[in-house]
């Protein structure tokens, strides 16, 4: 049975490297077959291990009355990438602008943290040099929780 059209959210426990402690966050998806428990993502994760795209098995569990993620059945081959600004003099707005030129789209959480993803037939290179480029001149410190394998250098 197909429900393609309803969005729900789903509840991701874990513990994060970036906050050292453990979290939850919850993310949006599209229904592809609630029988079996899957669901597609539909947004960019601040901290979860998980992609745009990814399509993941949950349950729902009566104690946090909703659904909760069990694991990923399909990766989307797109990656996400954590973006922490060090230096206060640059505007997080700026810097998302610079990898939307690049094909990336971004999620900001607040002024100083943001995420991104890569889609999966982008060339990473290009990205990574850049991240690189302003790590080594510490105006951001950067994660790759989620490379998909045709990311990988």
């Amino acid at each position: 049975m197909e429900e393609k059209d309803s969005s729900v959210k789903i509840l991701f426990r874990f513990f994060s490297t970036v906050l050292n402690e453990s979290t939850v966050e919850t993310l949006w998806a599209t229904v592809i077959n609630s029988e079996e428990g899957l669901y597609k993502l539909d947004n960019i994760p601040f901290y979860a291990s998980v992609s745009c795209g990814d399509i993941v098995l949950a349950a729902f569990d009566e104690s946090e009355n909703m659904l909760v993620y069990k694991e990923t059945i399909i990766h989307s081959g797109n990656s996400t990438i954590q973006v922490i600004l060090n230096d206060k003099s640059f505007i997080i707005n700026d810097l998302r602008d610079l990898f939307n030129a690049l094909g990336c789209e971004s999620e900001k959480f607040n002024a100083d943290y943001f995420v991104m993803e890569i889609p999966a037939a982008l060339d990473y290179n290009p990205i990574r040099e850049r991240l690189l480029e302003l790590e080594e001149n510490n105006i951001i410190t950067y994660a790759e929780p989620n490379l998909s394998k045709n990311h990988w250098y």
